[in-house]
């Protein structure tokens, strides 16, 4: 798996082959670090199942919570490459209903549950994101949710000049940026930020 903002890239590998991979003393690895100028991390073949098979039940889980269906339901979703509630809340019901022993009724229920389940999170961050004291000011921006609000009220960002000092790399940089699990791109999070500074030059 390549990260490339990261700057990591994970090797996989057969069982028998890690010693020879890694190198005496871990001098193949770091080699190729420096050749390359990327984070290597080489992982198993049985490292990189037992990964995978958690994540898949982590997401069985959270389907089967959220969306209040049984495990079964709950893996085909996983199997067919669903892996946020987002993404069954926005997806078209035609790509939904073509799931094995889905149709159209399943597929809106499901939809309509998922949306539920995304209004349920969006009221509880809210509760958590005032109770932090941040302004109400941050959840009138556009491009902010109230689970961005709240995983910056823990950083304490919980006003705008707050939020306006920061700069682009601090809120989404995929090593240390506070926002860098919502998927925001460059361009969003400047427009974030320069909506946090709007007040500024009023």
């Amino acid at each position: 798996m390549l990260d490339e903002e990261d700057g990591r890239i994970e090797v996989v590998v057969p069982d028998d082959q890690l010693s020879l991979a890694i190198g005496r003393r871990g001098q193949n690895v770091r080699l190729a670090s420096q050749l390359t100028g990327w984070t290597i991390d080489i992982l198993t073949e049985a490292e990189e199942s037992e990964r995978r098979q958690k994540e898949f039940q982590e997401r069985s889980e959270m389907f089967m919570t959220e969306l209040d269906v049984d495990e079964t339901l709950a893996q085909l979703l996983v199997a067919e490459g669903f892996s946020e509630i987002n993404e069954i809340a926005l997806v078209e019901i035609g790509e939904l209903a073509e799931i094995e022993g889905f149709d159209e009724d399943l597929a809106e229920e499901l939809q309509n549950r998922a949306q539920e389940a995304l209004e349920r999170r969006e009221v509880k961050a809210r509760e958590e994101r005032t109770a932090m004291g941040v302004e109400d000011a941050l959840a009138e921006i556009e491009g902010l949710n109230e689970q961005m609000l709240v995983v910056l009220g823990k950083a304490g960002i919980k006003t705008l000049d707050d939020l306006g000092d920061l700069a682009t790399d601090e809120l989404i940089s995929r090593k240390d940026g506070l926002l860098k699990d919502f998927g925001l791109s460059e361009d969003e999070a400047n427009a974030i930020i320069m909506a946090a500074r709007k007040h500024w030059f009023a």
